[in-house]
């Protein structure tokens, strides 16, 4: 239930948003989310279901400077993300964008922070974002804080986002489902896709 008005999260225009599912997460020796794959092995069924249904996606990806400074404003502390320049820094391909889908180059934590995501749902008539990605303790939870203050309802994948450490991640989908949005099942969000 959307915890301002009751009502169902899902509206008539759900859009996936698919955040930071790049290289230097999942690459062998650089896997920092949970020690596996399954939050990308999740969030690429999500993918499939949504662009079966016509559901618009947007990916986001982070843009790092020299250093590990993140928009010339915030500087990644976790070594193997100081560097994420060449192959590190690309969308891992079984989240790769088809033609036409909207790739957003963000800045820190939220999809919404230094981008035209907001303005870009709206130009799309969105009314619910799915959200999946990493990692629930930064991006995952702050984008679905400015979901809803943008006027989105957001319904977080719960299968198909990861985090570096499984108590922290815990707690804070519990605060978005708490507070913010809705935690979804993969199943439940790929049969209300149709799949």
């Amino acid at each position: 239930m959307n915890p301002f008005d009751g009502t169902l999260p899902f509206g008539e225009r759900p859009a996936l948003i698919l955040i930071d599912l790049m290289r230097a997460y999942f690459e062998p020796g650089a896997d920092l989310y949970m020690g596996s794959r399954d939050c990308l092995d999740s969030a690429a069924r999500v993918l499939s279901a949504a662009r079966a249904a016509g559901v618009p996606v947007v990916h986001t990806r982070v843009a790092f400077g020299a250093g590990g400074l993140d928009g010339g404003l915030f500087y990644r502390k976790v070594p193997p993300l100081r560097h994420l320049a060449g192959p590190l820094g690309e969308l891992m391909p079984e989240v790769e964008p088809a033609d036409g889908e909207v790739v957003i180059v963000k800045q820190y934590a939220s999809a919404f922070f230094g981008t035209t995501l907001a303005s870009t749902l709206t130009a799309l008539r969105v009314d619910t974002l799915l959200i999946a990605g990493v990692s629930t303790s930064g991006c995952v939870r702050a984008s679905a804080v400015d979901a809803v203050q943008h006027g989105f309802v957001p319904v977080v994948v719960r299968q198909a986002v990861g985090d570096r450490d499984p108590g922290p991640h815990e707690a804070n989908l519990f605060d978005i489902g708490a507070k913010y949005g809705e935690i979804w099942d993969e199943e439940a969000v790929l049969r209300r896709l149709g799949a």
